[in-house]
């Protein structure tokens, strides 16, 4: 598949997260070019409404959900506001997939800890849909699902699902303020939340993606706690435009996140320049 050329998809079904946030589940307008698709978990790609332009969103399904791709993305400006005007039938484009992927084969008999905070939580469905589709190949599960507010909580039906699954732990929180009667979850900021889960280090993988400031406490947080930088992935979406590495957009030094990411440890992020 030409990864430069745009592909026609037909939204199949879209669901409408959270007021501002919406799932879209799109299959190729050509059968024969969904055939020969495959694409890595954490990969991303560029979604276009025609006369409005484009958005890079990583690919929330992962290829064990073959047959459709799907995208999730927050209302924030000209593109995904007419994404989401957008019903079913309609056709969008599509290229990709790019970048690298999670190591989900590497992952295999570990812990795992996936930490979604806000619509980063589109970011970690995929290498968590993986892992769950592949259940008996991990060890304990546990997803840390982080909100503003309880009518920000995305995936909110798929949850209910996933903790009902043998060994996956979901743990559901709002930020302070944020609660609402009969609210059940934690309260308070993803990284204290964390923190009051007791989960200790001992080789477990922490898939974590949010917005900068989150990621920022996370990780200081597992520092704390005692988890090595090379146990914690996380996931770039830093000013991509071209999605190939010409447009340097989304260079931060010689590192192109969209060439040598977006998928990259706690460690590698270290190496790299604090404008990122």
């Amino acid at each position: 598949m030409n990864g430069f050329l745009p592909h026609l998809m037909r939204i199949a079904e879209l669901r409408q997260e959270t007021p501002d946030v919406r799932t879209l589940c799109l299959e190729f307008a050509d059968r024969s070019v969904a055939s020969g698709f495959e694409w890595r978990a954490g990969q991303f790609a560029l979604f276009s409404s025609f006369g409005a332009g484009e958005c890079v969103f990583t690919i929330a399904n992962p290829p064990t959900r073959g047959g459709r791709i799907e995208c999730t993305f927050k209302r924030l400006g000209k593109v995904t506001t007419s994404l989401e005007r957008l019903s079913t039938g309609e056709l969008v484009g599509f290229r990709g997939p790019y970048g690298n992927s999670f190591d989900v084969e590497g992952w295999r008999g570990r812990n795992l800890v996936f930490v979604g905070g806000g619509i980063g939580m589109a970011a970690v469905a995929a290498p968590l849909r993986y892992v769950l589709d592949r259940r008996e190949e991990y060890g304990e599960v546990v997803l840390l699902n982080g909100a503003r507010t309880v009518p920000d909580v995305v995936y909110k039906d798929e949850m209910q699902e996933w903790e009902a699954i043998d060994g996956v732990r979901v743990v559901r929180a709002v930020d302070p303020g944020g609660e609402e009667p009969g609210w059940k979850g934690e309260v308070g900021l993803i990284p204290a939340v964390f923190e009051r889960l007791g989960l200790k280090p001992d080789g477990r993988t922490v898939v974590v993606c949010g917005p900068p400031v989150m990621l920022h406490f996370m990780l200081l947080t597992l520092d704390k706690l005692g988890y090595s930088r090379e146990q914690v992935v996380t996931t770039l979406e830093n000013r991509m435009t071209c999605g190939v590495g010409h447009c340097g957009r989304c260079n931060v030094g010689r590192f192109v996140v969209c060439r040598d990411g977006p998928v990259v440890t706690a460690a590698r992020l270290n190496d790299l320049p604090e404008d990122l």
